[in-house]
């Protein structure tokens, strides 16, 4: 699979951790390594799409935009409790409704690189306007913002 303006393929694996409150023991997934699928497949890696959509690009500003940006790691359950990646998005919405549905999620912070690419990508196909009540630099108690022309005059 080839790396293009839409695809880019990582290999991702993840590695088990257990960890030990007291006497209870704990499973816990994390990411192992996410590598682009241009260098040699990892063992246990899994070759897994980050697929960037057109309908998507709001989320995508405002993860671009958060001081954390953030790549969400989709996994399946298995049976035993193993967890195998099978999507990465950039869209906190997709991340959102997996977690509804009980669908395992890994959070990892968004590398640099795929930051850059996202954002070649919003430019080349135009921003969306974003809804005012996601905006947190609209201050409604200072009257200030984008709506902010409440004089009653019309001009």
């Amino acid at each position: 699979m080839q790396h293009t303006d839409t695809i880019w393929p990582m290999y991702v694996s993840l590695k088990k951790v257990q960890t030990q409150v007291g006497r209870w023991t704990s499973v816990r997934w994390e990411l192992d390594q996410m590598i682009p699928a241009t260098l040699e497949q990892p063992d246990n890696g899994v070759l897994v799409k980050l697929a960037l959509h057109k309908d998507e690009r709001g989320s995508y500003r405002i993860n671009l935009d958060m001081d954390n940006s953030t790549l969400f790691i989709v996994c399946d359950e298995l049976i035993d409790g193993t967890w195998v990646p099978a999507m990465i998005s950039a869209d906190q919405y997709v991340s959102a409704g997996c977690l509804e549905s009980d669908t395992p999620v890994l959070n990892i912070p968004m590398p640099g690189a795929i930051a850059c690419w996202i954002e070649a990508f919003i430019t080349r196909h135009g921003e969306v306007e974003i809804s005012a009540h996601r905006r947190k630099h609209v201050n409604r108690r200072k009257n200030e913002g984008p709506s902010a022309n409440h004089s009653g005059k019309m001009q």
